[in-house]
């Protein structure tokens, strides 16, 4: 353990470091998403900024000293962008955890090794954040980030520092599954690398229980 947080690497069998970067929690509306957040568990989500052209935005907490929780919701302040938005954003009528990230700093080796073991996270494309301080911020991840999910995408930040070093701190993440009503789900988590518990339940989920100032309680 590192502060209290989740381990940081959930695999190194593979010769390819891989830590828990964030979770996704989407929203419709990311004012009243971080109201109800503070409200939860005792820490304001602040930082963040727009995915230009994406048509979202975003808020963070963080859950560890490499660890965080992106709060992201559509942009009423950007135009409807010609492609859908990522993170299963668009449509979203209930707040809730939606998709998760794997830190690597290999992450084309860390892609290989997930095909060689029957699951490809597709290509590894350029993602890019405006702060409000109107500095750019630049990652790599691969492409099965824009439909998000139970299974998680890669993530390399190069030489961006990590957002969860900025993002206010508090809360730590004590535990993470996921619910799934297929078993064979487990295969394509552990072909990446992904290394938690997988529970049978009818509808998929991505399961975390936080803890912070007002205690600790589940979010999925």
């Amino acid at each position: 353990m590192t502060d209290g947080s989740y381990p940081d690497y959930v695999l190194v069998k593979q010769e390819v470091s891989l830590r828990i970067d964030h979770i996704i929690y989407a929203a419709p509306d990311l004012d009243a998403a971080v109201d109800a957040l503070e409200e939860r568990f005792g820490v304001r989500a602040a930082g963040g900024g727009q995915h230009t052209g994406q048509g979202t935005h975003n808020r963070l907490l963080a859950l560890g000293p490499h660890t965080y929780l992106e709060i992201v919701a559509p942009d009423p302040g950007q135009p409807e962008p010609p492609a859908p938005r990522p993170y299963g954003v668009d449509g979203v009528t209930e707040a809730g955890l939606v998709g998760w990230a794997l830190a690597t700093d290999d992450i084309e080796r860390a892609r290989s090794v997930a095909k060689a073991n029957g699951f490809a996270p597709g290509d590894v494309i350029e993602g890019h954040r405006l702060t409000a301080q109107g500095d750019v911020l630049r990652w790599r991840l691969t492409g099965n980030a824009l439909t998000a999910g139970v299974v998680p995408f890669l993530i390399s930040w190069g030489d961006t520092p990590l957002p969860a070093a900025s993002a206010p701190r508090g809360l730590t993440l004590d535990a993470l599954h996921v619910e799934h009503p297929d078993p064979g789900i487990e295969k394509s988590l552990r072909a990446l690398g992904a290394d938690v518990p997988v529970r049978r339940a009818p509808k998929p989920a991505l399961v975390a229980r936080i803890t912070g100032p007002n205690g600790s309680d589940v979010l999925r």
